[in-house]
């Protein structure tokens, strides 16, 4: 893949996908739009403090050198608006542009956490899918466009980073941890409970039969 965004040429194009599916009636953008879309507080990690001057650059590069981006005039209006086109390097592929959204604007996430905040874009109905289509991403032709990285400490699932803002340095990453003891599964736990009621029964059963034996004797 020959593309290496900026983060602020990352949150542009991020923010020109997510607005022209959750608010298609506004979508394209104007400048001053695309600005406060980019400062967002909500669904954006890291936050930022963009102006006006930062989003004209990225918004030339990404239009410019890479073509993931156009300039489009509305009849009656004088403020030119953008749009985001993302297909040209992921085609109609709605499931890997949501998740490649939400990389850029939310950094790396782990495939539950993506699954959570691409309902916006998309349905993913299981964890399962999710990683179906981070598959995809890493294994496309053009790219990758993700990658896994280590576990964390703690965690129960690898989180997965974006590719377009170049190479993630694993050098300044946590070490991988190691497996989680996961415990026992739910059909575990029921077997060893029927055999503990099982023996108790047995146990119950011998002392009533020594009881017995025990009163016989007076």
């Amino acid at each position: 893949m020959d593309i290496q965004l900026t983060e602020i040429e990352a949150r542009v194009l991020g923010c020109l996908i997510e607005k022209s599916v959750t608010t298609p009636d506004n979508y394209p953008l104007t400048l001053n739009s695309l600005v406060l879309a980019c400062n967002q507080k909500s669904n954006r990690d890291p936050g930022m403090d963009l102006i006006d001057r930062d989003v004209r650059t990225a918004i030339e590069t990404l239009r410019y050198e890479y073509h993931l981006l156009w300039e489009v005039a509305e009849a009656g209006s004088r403020v030119p608006k953008y749009k985001h086109d993302i297909e040209q390097i992921l085609g109609e592929a709605p499931r890997q542009i949501a998740v490649m959204a939400v990389l850029m604007l939310r950094g790396p996430q782990t495939p539950g956490a993506l699954r959570t905040h691409t309902a916006r874009y998309c349905t993913f109905e299981s964890p399962a899918e999710v990683i179906t289509t981070l598959d995809e991403l890493a294994e496309r032709e053009n790219g990758p466009f993700v990658v896994q990285l280590p576990r964390e400490p703690g965690s129960r699932e690898s989180r997965y980073a974006q590719l377009m803002c170049g190479p993630i340095d694993m050098t300044h990453l946590p070490e991988p941890a190691a497996p989680a003891d996961q415990g026992p599964t739910r059909l575990e736990r029921i077997t060893e409970l029927e055999s503990t009621v099982q023996s108790l029964q047995a146990e119950l059963a011998e002392l009533k039969t020594e009881f017995e034996v025990f009163k016989g004797q007076f």
